[in-house]
């Protein structure tokens, strides 16, 4: 930030913001991605999400494990730059033990001996750290001096911050991965809970999360299978990826490893009549809801938007919902914004929501 005379300079910050039609701007470097998608650049940052022993840490484990290569993990391929693959993974809510577990697994899935400490990786543990300011300025301080960063991971975003549903927090902690990735070129990948009773991210931190984030990745148990974990985009700048999924091996040493689901399909999953939110994407979301309201703009009440729900997505996503299922998903869709209740508490389309 421009500062002179402890003052800061916003005529320099203004000339510094200014964008030109005869500017040229490159692509941002690409260090992650699945299949063609691109999941993750330099200068921006993403989130994991999931509930509760979604396996959400195996997820990462899998991602720092193909940056450490260099190669692919599962369905991540990671590509940092030559010189320049130093990673850090800050940890905020498992003990020093179940550390060394996650960094064990890490290494395993990258083909690594387990008896030595990889140059290009520095495993941080803040939880005993109790003020979230500290372990924010560690992070801060950690990335700003270790030169060669290119990856940073921080399992457990909500730890830096006091209250998860403060909005002033939530923006100034917003604002730094934002300075962060952008002067330092380099990408987050911060982990944070879903709430239990839908799939939005907790928090004012979840929202903004997934306002300004490059990917929102979703990591769901799969209804009919506990033992599978579903990796999916709910959000993705990029075009979407086709869904994978993973199981835990469990391994003779105790280090358990996930592993790439082979027999998982997706559009067989699809076809299920079970409810799980992250089958569908915007586009279908969108299309069963446009599908839903093309002949009433005013609206439905509550048990005729019910079942319009049913028949919509019926003849969009192939799966008949029952009356429950369909109470859940209009939940979901109000929480999403994609429905919302007017004056009249009648339910009504919002076309510009943004999933």
């Amino acid at each position: 930030m421009e500062i002179r005379n402890n003052k800061i300079d916003l005529d320099a910050l203004w000339q510094k913001s200014l964008v030109r039609v005869t500017d040229e701007f490159k692509l941002p470097p690409i260090i992650l991605q699945v299949d063609d998608a691109i999941v993750g650049t330099l200068g921006n940052f993403s989130a994991s999400t999931g509930k509760a022993k979604a396996k959400k840490t195996f997820n990462v484990s899998a991602i720092v494990a193909s940056a450490l290569i260099n190669g692919q993990v599962l369905e991540y391929r990671a590509s940092l730059p030559e010189g320049k693959r130093k990673i850090l993974y800050f940890d905020t809510e498992q003990s020093s033990f179940h550390c060394k577990k996650v960094l064990q697994r890490i290494l395993k899935l990258a083909g690594l001996p387990l008896d030595r400490q990889p140059e290009n990786l520095i495993f941080s543990h803040l939880r005993k750290i109790a003020n979230p300011a500290f372990r924010c300025e560690i992070i801060r301080k950690a990335i700003y001096s270790i030169e060669g960063v290119r990856l940073v991971i921080i399992d457990g975003i909500r730890d830096l911050m006091l209250d998860i549903n403060n909005a002033t927090q939530a923006t100034t902690l917003i604002g730094d991965l934002m300075q962060w990735t952008s002067e330092r070129e380099i990408h987050i990948q911060t982990v944070l809970h879903l709430n239990k009773g839908d799939d939005n991210s907790r928090g004012h931190i979840g929202t903004e999360l997934n306002n300004k984030a490059e990917t929102i990745l979703q990591i769901t148990k799969d209804p009919a299978d506990e033992d599978r974990s579903i990796v999916s985009a709910s959000f993705i700048r990029s075009k979407p990826f086709k869904k994978f999924a993973f199981r835990i091996c469990d391994e003779p040493d105790n280090i358990n490893i996930p592993k790439l689901d082979t027999d998982y399909q997706p559009e067989v999953s699809l076809r299920r009549n079970s409810f799980d939110y992250t089958e569908l994407s915007e586009s279908g979301h969108r299309q069963s809801l446009e599908l839903a309201f093309e002949n009433n703009e005013n609206g439905f009440g509550y048990s005729e938007m019910i079942e319009v729900l049913r028949n919509s997505y019926a003849k969009i996503v192939g799966v008949t919902y029952g009356i429950g299922k369909a109470k859940k998903l209009l939940i979901f869709l109000k929480n999403k914004r994609m429905i919302v209740q007017d004056n009249n508490k009648q339910y009504v389309f919002n076309p510009k929501f943004h999933y």
